[in-house]
């Protein structure tokens, strides 16, 4: 992995708008369908995931689209919230 010295980050980043910053860090965020498992209840996690996609909402001026993921994070942070069950291990019916 290279190393860029502060300066250079600084420049790197100035040459991207907000809303590719915002996009980039909800992509960093969000969490694989391979790590789902292991992150699905990782409070930050979860909540990190939802408040980087209400800031690309917000961004796109789209605040009725961000209000649901602020909703979720604060769930997710004041643990009113928990993780639904693995899609793949829900309600099967016995094969005939």
């Amino acid at each position: 992995m290279t190393s860029f010295s502060p300066a250079e980050t600084t420049s790197a980043l100035d040459n991207l708008s907000t809303l590719a910053l915002a996009q980039a860090l909800a992509d960093r965020l969000a969490i694989a369908p391979s790590d789902w498992h292991r992150l699905k209840a990782n409070r930050s996690a979860q909540a990190g995931q939802q408040i980087s996609a209400a800031l690309v909402f917000l961004l796109k001026d789209c605040p009725q689209e961000a209000l649901p993921h602020l909703r979720q994070a604060s769930g997710w942070l004041d643990k009113s919230i928990s993780a639904p069950p693995c899609p793949t291990h829900g309600n099967h019916l016995p094969h005939s």
